[in-house]
């Protein structure tokens, strides 16, 4: 094969590449605001039943103090069986639980809406100062069923400042670093993440006790289509993304691994100045 030849086939697979790229992109937006429009049509309905539920509470506790108040006025024997018929004891000891636990249970579910509508705004293009633990939150939110069977999470937040970022491209970087770690963890293992902040650079960064990387893999892992998991279990983007997110941020990706040991992520972005 000529080198004419070399060139064009260079060439063709680099468009291939960035094609890939660009359509795993627009498949992110994609989700992105097919998970953003979910988020919104929820939130109506849950609006009711959360007002519905604040004004069933306050109805209950009225029917109770009205029913106590009616076994007054009824002789005691007759009160009695009329209780214990109707486990009026039983009710009233189980309505409050049961209310509170609806509460609780809808609390989480706004809270899961809440996180969506932040997490999903992918095709959000514009810069704005932003609090790197919000994101951090929200991201583990929407991952906590992931990582619960695989790894302990240790938080290690420092007081850091409002960085300048488009938050959910970030909250991408950060869910592909955890996803990442939680794939590398055989058993259980640990998780840890970490922020902290210097003169010029605010940062955040993701590590893992799993399988480690193989040195001469550590240069590659950024290439698009470059996987060290089975086949089938990704696409080999994640990290091609990453990088190009946080070069798109000005900011710094490096990475430190160690076979059997395990791997860290770190991104650093440049202070507001």
């Amino acid at each position: 094969m000529s080198t004419e030849q070399l060139e064009i086939e260079g060439l063709k697979q680099q468009v291939k590449i960035l094609t890939e790229q660009l359509m795993h992109s627009e498949k992110l937006a994609s989700l992105g605001q097919l998970a953003a429009g979910v988020a919104h049509e929820i939130n109506n309905p849950i609006g009711y039943v959360a007002s519905n539920l604040g004004c069933l509470k306050e109805y209950t506790d009225s029917l109770i103090l009205l029913i106590r108040r009616m076994s007054e006025i009824l002789p005691i024997d007759q009160s009695h069986e009329l209780k214990e018929k109707y486990e009026f004891d039983y009710i009233i000891e189980d309505l409050p639980t049961l209310i509170a636990q609806s509460e609780a249970g809808l609390q989480r579910v706004i809270e899961i809406i809440r996180d969506l509508k932040d997490f999903s705004h992918l095709e959000d293009a514009e810069f704005v100062e932003a609090d790197l633990h919000s994101g951090i939150q929200s991201t583990l939110n929407i991952i906590a069923n992931e990582l619960k069977y695989k790894a302990d999470l240790k938080l290690n937040l420092a007081d850091i400042p409002l960085i300048s970022c488009i938050p959910s491209q970030i909250n991408q970087v950060l869910l592909n670093f955890l996803l990442n770690a939680a794939q590398a963890i055989d058993k259980r293992g640990v998780i840890t993440i970490n922020t902290g902040f210097d003169d010029n650079w605010v940062w955040f960064s993701v590590e893992d006790n799993g399988s480690g990387i193989e040195k001469d893999q550590l240069e590659k892992i950024f290439q698009p289509f470059f996987t060290t998991k089975d086949k089938g279990q990704g696409t080999g983007l994640g990290l091609a993304l990453s990088r190009s997110i946080v070069d798109k941020h000005q900011g710094i990706l490096e990475v430190k691994s160690e076979l059997g040991i395990g791997s860290c992520f770190t991104v650093k972005l440049p202070r507001i100045r």
